[in-house]
């Protein structure tokens, strides 16, 4: 029934909760994990060039720290999984992403990092399943 369950990550309890969710559920289908980090710089960052190279550093640890935990969790099951980085709107890069991996599932985290801008604006994970052609898990912490 599964293959391919996609999993974004950043760090937060509510995605920590993703991560627990969408490791059990791979691992007596033998689904491959794919671990999603979204490095959202906004609009006019997100050229080529034009982040500080201290704040590209500094975004690229902390993704390799998220996947690194995530990795962790899925060697102990057995599970296999792939780790991805990408910039972008993170509910967009997600609906794409999983889309081009014809995903079976998107398990993500009811809330994440971003606080009060989820309030204002909705949330990555509500975009996301009002935008994506495959079903959504909201893991909750």
């Amino acid at each position: 029934m599964y293959d391919h369950i996609v999993v974004p990550t950043d760090g937060s309890d509510a995605s920590a909760a993703a991560v627990d969710h969408g490791v059990s559920i791979a691992e007596p289908h033998g689904a491959t994990v794919h671990f999603l980090h979204v490095v959202d710089v906004g609009t006019e960052m997100s050229a080529p060039g034009t982040v500080a190279p201290e704040l590209a550093e500094t975004l690229e640890q902390e993704a390799d720290d998220v996947l690194d935990a995530a990795a962790a969790q899925a060697e102990e099951t057995g599970v296999t999984y792939e780790r991805t980085v990408l910039e972008g709107t993170p509910h967009e890069a997600i609906v794409e992403y999983s889309a081009d991996r014809a995903a079976d599932l998107i398990v993500m985290g009811a809330s994440g990092r971003s606080g009060i801008t989820d309030r204002l604006l909705g949330s990555s994970t509500d975009r996301a399943i009002r935008s994506a052609e495959t079903s959504v898990l909201v893991a909750r912490p």
